[in-house]
């Protein structure tokens, strides 16, 4: 297959960020076939300045506003513009100036840049898993509306994407996604109860920003996936499983309706999946490392513990009941696991202040956007309220 000739021009919403730096990294080693257009970092203006210097896009924007001076004189002698504030993100956002926006911000704060995006008739390789979570319906329909291709990032959702190719007309029976279990596999709650930032942030198997690898300890973050499944394949909650596989060698499977299994599988990189998104349709050529058949790995399978791991069965419950359910949990998910990071929480109370949340604010079977605006306030000061400073 001929590799594409015209050179796609990348924004990189939150490209200081796990997602962003790779992103950047595929860039650097493809210079015929991408570009970094727009750089955009919410409060880490150093490392901003030093990819806006390297790698010389259109545009840069920093979200917090007190470090404007500081990025704007760094590149004054460049013709990057130079933008600032969340409202400045929509606004770039909304630009022609790009081919595919990299949606890489962490949590519900990438929601309307990439809304922006879509209504924009821009292609998104979605790494923003809460995005989907807090509002897919009406991310997934305006994408319909304006034929906008929503490409996953996610190791795991790529994988599925992958496993769908060229089967358009054959019906999904389940698709599976895979856990690495993470850091705390196989430990119950008198360990759990005793675990600090630290230890929680040590991943067995990826490398990844500090938000999605506590979420990773906690299984959050595949009951996040779940919700995200749902929406990006058009699936019934029934139709998702998860797996626990520790070996992270398997992203993820599709059974179709004839009982038949495709799985796509490689070493843990998320370079692969960020390149396969930004590269789609095509496949290009890299010097990742490969998965060795001739080295014999087992690979394994066991059920979840959601008795012990209980973030797993709430976000469940949110794949089940909908509304605006998801966008709750996301939202007392970002306090309760900033509040950790902060040690202010416990590893356990996590699930908790969760739950006490998901209880309290009320529920709306089919909000608006500007209820899922208000849910996601509502359950953030609520969450946060709970928390003992």
């Amino acid at each position: 297959m001929s590799e594409p000739t015209n050179k796609k021009r990348i924004a990189i919403f939150g490209s200081t960020g796990s997602i962003g730096t790779q992103a950047l990294e595929v860039i650097a080693a493809n210079p015929a076939m991408f570009s970094a257009e727009v750089l955009t970092a919410h409060g880490n203006d150093e490392l901003l300045i030093q990819q806006a210097l390297q790698f010389n896009p259109n545009i840069v924007v920093i979200g917090d506003e007190r470090k404007y001076p500081k990025v704007k004189e760094a590149l004054s002698r460049t013709d990057i513009k130079v933008f600032a504030g969340e409202k400045a993100l929509e606004e770039v956002a909304a630009m022609d100036c790009y081919d595919m926006m990299l949606a890489g911000i962490v949590g519900f704060a990438g929601l309307k840049p990439t809304l922006k995006a879509i209504d924009n008739g821009k292609v998104v390789a979605l790494a923003n898993k809460e995005t989907l979570v807090v509002a897919g319906d009406i991310v997934m329909r305006k994408a319909v509306e304006n034929r906008v291709p929503v490409i996953p990032v996610d190791s795991e959702h790529s994988a599925i994407f992958q496993c769908l190719v060229g089967e358009t007309r054959n019906r999904i029976e389940k698709i599976v996604l895979t856990a690495s279990g993470g850091p705390f596999l196989g430990k119950k709650p008198n360990y759990l109860v005793n675990v600090k930032r630290d230890h929680a942030l040590q991943h067995p198997n990826w490398a990844m920003g500090a938000k999605i690898t506590i979420d990773s300890a906690t299984l959050m973050n595949k009951g996040l996936e779940m919700i995200e499944a749902k929406w990006l394949f058009n699936l019934k909650p029934e139709q998702v499983q998860v797996l626990v596989h520790p070996q992270s060698i398997i992203h993820s499977m599709v059974m179709f309706e004839d009982g038949s299994i495709k799985a796509q599988m490689g070493l843990p990189d998320m370079k692969l999946p960020i390149q396969y998104a930004m590269a789609f349709p095509h496949r290009i050529p890299n010097s990742f490392p490969r998965y060795d058949f001739r080295k014999p790995s087992t690979l394994t399978f066991e059920e979840p513990d959601i008795k012990t791991f209980r973030n797993l069965t709430l976000a469940t419950d949110a794949l089940y009941r909908g509304g605006n359910l998801p966008c709750v949990l996301n939202a007392a998910n970002e306090i309760a696991v900033f509040a950790f990071l902060k040690n202010r929480l416990g590893f356990l109370d996590m699930t908790d202040l969760i739950e006490n949340t998901m209880n309290k604010i009320p529920f709306i079977q089919n909000p608006t956007l500007d209820e899922y605006i208000e849910s996601d306030g509502e359950a953030r000061s609520y969450a946060a309220s709970l928390i003992h400073l």
